[in-house]
């Protein structure tokens, strides 16, 4: 129990800590200058943008590493999941490497289509979905393996085409753990900073999402700062909870 209770103060000293300090008397007011709006509507959408994308790509990814038997499958997802614990600058470093405009993908993208992704919002984008999308992938293959194939069998038997038993069948029966995974990538996405900064800079309205508004002005505007920060807390607070009893099943 001792142990127990020390791990949960380690926990939760810092956030009490930050609470503390928030000035909720001008709360709203700092929440409302140029910086802390230019961020906060950033974030909203390159993180939205990023589930979106999240949801696009990683849905048929999921299903493939859950019903698709191939060579190298393991390794495969591996490398989806990579994300998951690997430094976020390095992936960062990754991206730029692969998606600059000098890299491996980006230096056709930009000879050939004039098109730069590093210092741009879409790039910012493409940061938050590269950590983001291993999230959705994980709970939606979780979902599609601990389903019941059964219902799968009998709409073929009765003959239901392969999209139409994906629409009517599928989907539904794995929605809670779609919309758990798309909630989890959404809130993930949102308080990323890592791979944001290395990839696509710090410009504010362009590429300033709120975390990096949060170490930017943390000097400079330590109020602002941590209203941001209050801001990003209450988020992750929330999805955490409408996720914990309805979809996860943590009672």
């Amino acid at each position: 129990m001792l142990f127990a209770l020390v791990g949960f103060a380690f926990i939760a000293l810092p956030l009490i800590g930050l609470i503390q300090q928030v000035s909720w008397g001008s709360l709203w007011t700092d929440l409302r200058t140029p910086e802390a709006t230019a961020a906060l509507r950033l974030s909203v959408i390159c993180s939205l943008w990023a589930t979106a994308l999240s949801v696009l790509f990683g849905v048929p990814l999921a299903f493939v590493l859950a019903r698709v038997t191939f060579p190298g499958r393991s390794i495969a997802r591996a490398l989806v999941l990579l994300p998951l614990v690997v430094p976020p600058v390095v992936g960062g470093v990754g991206l730029f490497y692969a998606f600059g405009r000098e890299g491996l993908v980006g230096q056709y993208l930009y000879d050939w289509f004039d098109i730069q992704l590093t210092f741009s919002t879409a790039g910012a984008v493409m940061a938050e979905t590269f950590v983001a999308m291993p999230f959705l992938v994980i709970t939606v293959e979780a979902a599609l393996r601990s389903m019941d194939r059964r219902y799968e069998d009998a709409a073929a038997t009765l003959g239901a085409r392969p999209m139409t038993i994906a629409r009517r069948v599928t989907l539904p029966l794995i929605a809670p753990g779609l919309v758990a995974g798309a909630a989890l990538a959404w809130a993930r996405a949102l308080g990323e900073f890592g791979a944001t900064i290395t990839f696509a800079g710090n410009i504010q309205g362009r590429t300033q999402t709120t975390p990096l508004a949060v170490y930017l002005l943390l000097q400079s505007k330590p109020d602002v700062a941590i209203g941001l920060s209050i801001v990003l807390l209450a988020v992750c607070v929330a999805v955490l909870a409408l996720l914990r009893d309805r979809w996860l099943g943590f009672r």
